[in-house]
């Protein structure tokens, strides 16, 4: 790595004891959530920011997770651009770099640990800001996006997307899937969250001072053989053994009885040959 990692490095050492402290994050990075993590790409959870980034862009990925979404903005920027990559979690940004390195983009990524909430950045230092899935995790999404702002540059993009879990549809009806997603929303709501973050995401940003906000939705659909039983094996791993699976019993919202139930229901509703399961996501495109 060339000095500027180096520094970034250094940086997260420096940090990485308080980063994150007020952050939420209900799933954590059991390797069934890393599953669907690493699945994720520019083209099919960032299209809506692909027609702002230009050669020679800096960029950063707030919440980068395993940085398969991080190693193509490196791409889209090339040759001149640089992200800097920042999670809360030090595992995880030692899984993107690992990732990073494979693509041999390396010397266009640094890394770092972060709290989106106070970012160790100065004013007006990236072209784009991006976060992706990052906002129904966090304590306070106005406050993480008034910083976002703030390392913009006037003229710059900050964009974010996130689900909507109220706005999940599937087929067939499934006993127990309901239960699992009211589940799902008590405890990411204990947790500090807000998981149908997706139609608050306009509105947050008004709050956060932007006044040229560019709002869509996109969805992920899972529709055959294939995706049905890969979407439905990682949430009932998810359910089980995640740090999600932690939280729901010792928080006390429900048994291990309970999680099974729910995992139980994945797998009836994975095998079916009509499954289609649909997650709708929102997104914000914010002039700074």
């Amino acid at each position: 790595m060339d000095a500027t990692n180096d520094a970034a490095n250094d940086a997260e050492n420096a940090t990485g004891e308080s980063a994150g402290e007020t952050a939420v994050y209900t799933h954590g990075h059991h390797e069934s959530v890393l599953r669907s993590h690493r699945w994720r790409t520019a083209r099919n959870s960032a299209a809506y920011l692909i027609g702002e980034l230009r050669p020679g862009m800096a960029v950063l990925d707030v919440g980068c997770g395993p940085g398969t979404i991080t190693a193509d903005l490196a791409e889209l920027v090339a040759p001149g651009g640089r992200v800097t990559a920042v999670d809360a979690a030090r595992d995880v940004l030692a899984q993107a770099r690992a990732h990073v390195q494979e693509r041999g983009l390396d010397d266009a990524v640094t890394f770092a640990v972060a709290d989106v909430h106070a970012l160790d950045f100065p004013d007006d230092s990236f072209d784009v800001v991006h976060a992706h899935q990052v906002l129904q995790h966090v304590g306070d999404p106005v406050r993480a996006l008034r910083e976002m702002r703030r390392v913009c540059r006037p003229g710059g993009v900050v964009a974010a997307r996130d689900a909507d879990y109220a706005a999940m549809t599937w087929y067939p009806a499934t006993p127990g899937l309901d239960a699992w997603l009211d589940l799902y929303r008590r405890v990411a709501r204990a947790n500090g969250g807000e998981p149908d973050a997706g139609r608050h995401l306009r509105a947050w940003a008004r709050q956060a001072g932007f006044t040229d906000v560019t709002s869509s939705a996109t969805a992920w659909c899972f529709a055959t053989p294939e995706e049905t039983a890969w979407w439905s094996a990682l949430w009932a791993d998810r359910t089980k053994a995640s740090a999600y699976a932690d939280i729901a019993v010792h928080g006390g919202h429900a048994t291990a009885a309970d999680l099974d139930a729910a995992a139980n229901a994945w797998h009836t509703w994975g095998t079916s040959p009509d499954a289609w399961f649909s997650v709708l996501n929102a997104e914000i495109l914010c002039r700074a």
